[in-house]
């Protein structure tokens, strides 16, 4: 047996197909525009990302630190297309650091796919309080980093989500059943994601008393049929106009507003905003859906000990404040601590009203935290079960 296969029996033979089909070949290793730093003399770091991880392209204080260089490569988020692009992509001997949204270490510890980090070898890893405060061992957050007792994922960003809306047309709203309001009928897009629109559905019918879903993160095969029933009991209606699956394709359909209410991710609001719309991001009184993006290391049996330790490198980059600060301006993520603080200082780099914006997005994010809510669950117990559901949902 190969080894894809091996892996597709332990993962789910569907979802590896379906994952397989969806990756198409030469396109798991195109290069993000920008995404190099030179260095000349050192070592390059092969950074695979899902579109998020780069600070606008600069990462020429990593060269200067360190000399070494960062390739940026992008790299699909879907649960089952991240282990084939570690697997039949050919990733696994390729990339150094893979940077998505955590909650993968079950698949890929299992599989031996990511090394453990030693977290000492990180200087910046204790000076982020966040760790302990949202992702400490015995806590849902540990649930994004680490398995099985073990660190497996280095925090990136951390970030609460709910919906997008136009409140010039639809006025305030503060509920999930904003997705499924007959009034919006037609002018409604979910995610293309049962990690994210089904669970935050799931959410919505338990914290309403519309269905018994004792975990929406973790359902069994009769609540994710209750779900899934739902949501095509909606699209029967017209209710979704349409299911979107990119960044661009989003912010494009809150611009248009061919789209007045959407499941999606704060950075789309930021970027709608910035084109001249008035669209505002959801303060859901059911809650929100928590999660962090996790920086693996890939166990790439080919790479020696000096480009492991230019891999540590880039991580501790990552847990900095200069990147810190340059991921929470551009994204609107709460990155880490030392964050906000390093911008108020930097007046050069980060000019006031910049400061400020750092600064009140990383309170904002905190202020999600406290309210709580789900945390996303990209590995659930029946996933093949999550993958058939979802698809009967699009293909109704």
């Amino acid at each position: 047996m190969s080894e894809p296969d091996k892996y597709s029996n332990q993962f789910g033979r569907r979802a590896f197909l379906r994952g397989t089909a969806a990756i198409g070949g030469a396109g798991l290793m195109a290069p993000l525009l920008g995404g190099r730093a030179l260095a000349a003399g050192g070592l390059t770091v092969t950074l695979a990302d899902i579109g998020v991880g780069d600070p606008g392209g600069d990462w020429s204080k990593f060269a200067e630190a360190t000399g070494n260089a960062v390739n940026l490569v992008a790299m699909g988020n879907a649960p089952s297309a991240v282990i084939n692009q570690l697997l039949a992509g050919g990733g696994l001997k390729t990339f150094d650091i893979v940077n998505i949204v955590g909650g993968m270490q079950k698949p890929l510890a299992e599989a031996d796919l990511i090394a453990e980090i030693d977290t000492a070898r990180l200087p910046n890893w204790e000076r982020n309080s966040y760790i302990n405060q949202y992702l400490a061992p015995g806590t849902p957050g540990f649930d994004f980093i680490g398995y099985d007792g073990k660190t497996y994922g280095v925090p990136t960003v951390l970030q609460a989500d709910s919906f997008a809306y136009l409140p010039d047309i639809t006025g305030e709203l503060d509920s999930y059943g904003a997705l499924f309001d007959p009034k919006f009928r037609g002018y409604v897009s979910l995610e293309d994601n049962y990690t994210t629109a089904g669970q935050k559905t799931a959410l919505y019918l338990k914290a309403n008393g519309l269905a018994e879903i004792e975990d929406p993160a973790d359902m069994t095969p009769g609540e994710l049929k209750t779900v899934i029933d739902f949501l095509i009991e909606k699209k029967k209606e017209g209710q979704f106009r349409v299911i979107w699956s990119s960044f661009e394709q989003a912010v494009s359909l809150l611009v248009s507003e061919e789209v007045h209410v959407m499941d999606c991710w704060e950075p789309m609001v930021f970027v709608a905003n910035a084109q001249g719309k008035n669209v505002k991001y959801a303060a859901p009184r059911e809650g929100y859906l928590l999660w962090a993006m996790a920086a693996y290391l890939v166990n790439n049996p080919d790479r020696s000990a000096e480009q492991t330790e230019a891999a540590y490198q880039l991580l501790d980059f990552m847990l900095g404040p200069w990147y810190g600060a340059t991921i929470t301006g551009l994204r609107g993520y709460m990155t880490n601590p030392m964050a906000p603080e390093y911008a108020a200082a930097h007046p050069d780099e980060f000019p006031a009203d910049a400061a400020a914006r750092i600064a009140a997005i990383d309170k904002g994010v905190q202020d999600k935290f406290a309210v709580g809510g789900t945390w996303q669950n990209r590995w659930p117990t029946e996933v093949d079960l999550y993958e058939e559901e979802w698809q009967r949902f699009k293909a109704a």
